[in-house]
């Protein structure tokens, strides 16, 4: 620091405004001598957890980012191509490069790679991103009501974009692969199971799909349904900007981080959200996990800047849950660790429930911006031992 008192402020690049990026972002007001960016594609904030009822039409997924940011944080709206580490500027697609002194990564997580059956790239349409949800929502408009739709994927998005379109009064088959809801506990998944039949889904177990055409799906048994719309809902992936950046990554693409969420190979680069991958054991990919997350790595970031060592990562689970259209719902309950427990409660006060945790997500990024470390979180989440990490920069054979 200079003498006169002044120095120049710390500038913090977060790549991503989702759950885990605004979070952080907020956070890391806890100290005014940080310059805050938030680079985001588009121009307003994603409720992710909201993209199936976008694309039914039965609700809204996009928020101002005036109402999330707190003051001072600048928004820039374009894609990060590259982090380069070297000149320690992140790389836009405009052309732009933003200088940073650290780098919280929160790019989330996208749809799946195109699926490697054929027809699905060409045919079927996705929920994973806003734009997909918009494409979906448009052609939704403009088909008749009795048209039979297929929902690709039995975990907890597919079933809910098929609970959805089945309460509008459509004719909708979802394919599970293996087990529906697999996550779920075995009496959480019989209630699901009962509420889809009840409403007239049809639910094909041990089902897998070998190829999407216009107008029908074909299963590897041979058997073909007709389908006016195939929506696939098989997964997701993550953005490559970690890999593009020579940065070392999981199978999946998520950026490999110690237990403080900083990146194994650089200490100015610390990840949050579902591209987090800490000591190759991530957590799993939902909104719940995000915020936390968040907190985390803008509390790694000022660790750093303050000169102390940062905290290891401590987050418990509570279980999930799943909406099924706009009256009934699914909470299960999980252990610490993420194991289902044999315990959920439906109906009336799983839709409720389910409605309020995606109200609270947003509303935790705007208590943050309000009051910067306010976010508090379950803890005592067990995490795999961990191995002495190899010197930074140095690759453990």
């Amino acid at each position: 620091m200079s003498t006169s008192g002044h120095h120049t402020p710390n500038k913090v690049v977060v790549i991503g405004g989702g759950y885990a990026g605004t979070l952080a972002a907020n956070h890391l007001r806890m100290r005014a001598d940080i310059d805050i960016t938030v680079v985001n594609p588009r121009p307003q904030f994603v409720e992710r957890i909201r993209l199936h009822q976008f694309a039914a039409g039965t609700g809204e997924a996009t928020i101002d980012y005036g109402t999330l940011l707190g003051e001072g944080i600048r928004l820039v709206v374009d894609s990060a191509t590259r982090i380069d580490t070297a000149t320690r500027t992140v790389r836009l697609a405009s052309g732009r490069a933003l200088a940073y002194d650290y780098v919280i990564y929160a790019v989330g997580s996208t749809r799946a790679k195109p699926s490697s059956v054929p027809g699905a790239a060409e045919f079927a349409f996705e929920i994973a991103e806003f734009e997909y949800a918009q494409q979906l929502r448009a052609t939704l408009e403009e088909l008749p009501l009795d048209a039979p739709v297929t929902v690709v994927g039995g975990g907890l998005t597919g079933i809910e974009m098929a609970a959805e379109l089945t309460e509008q009064g459509r004719k909708v088959t979802l394919v599970c692969g293996r087990t529906l809801a697999p996550s779920l506990s075995a009496p959480g998944r019989r209630y699901l199971a009962k509420w889809l039949s009840r409403h007239g889904v049809a639910v094909l177990e041990a089902a897998v799909v070998s190829e999407v055409r216009p107008d029908v799906v074909v299963f590897t048994d041979g058997t073909v349904r007709a389908s006016a719309l195939t929506i696939w809902a098989a997964g997701f992936g993550v953005p490559e900007l970690a890999a593009a950046s020579g940065l070392r990554t999981d199978t999946l693409g998520r950026l490999l981080t110690d237990e403080t969420l900083t990146s194994v190979d650089d200490d100015h680069i610390v990840a949050a959200g579902d591209a987090a991958a800490p000591s190759d054991q991530p957590l799993r990919m939902s909104c719940y996990a995000a915020g936390p997350l968040g907190a985390q790595a803008a509390n790694t970031v000022l660790s750093r800047i303050a000169g102390t060592e940062p905290a290891m990562i401590d987050l418990a689970f509570l279980g999930s849950c799943v909406s099924l259209g706009r009256h009934a719902g699914l909470r299960q309950f999980a252990r610490k660790d993420d194991t289902a427990m044999n315990v959920y409660f439906g109906g009336r006060l799983g839709a409720a429930y389910k409605e309020m945790t995606c109200n609270f997500a947003v509303s935790r990024i705007r208590r943050e911006a309000r009051k910067p470390g306010s976010l508090t979180w379950a803890k005592g989440g067990p995490r795999p031992e961990q191995p002495t990490p190899a010197p930074r920069g140095v690759t453990s054979p």
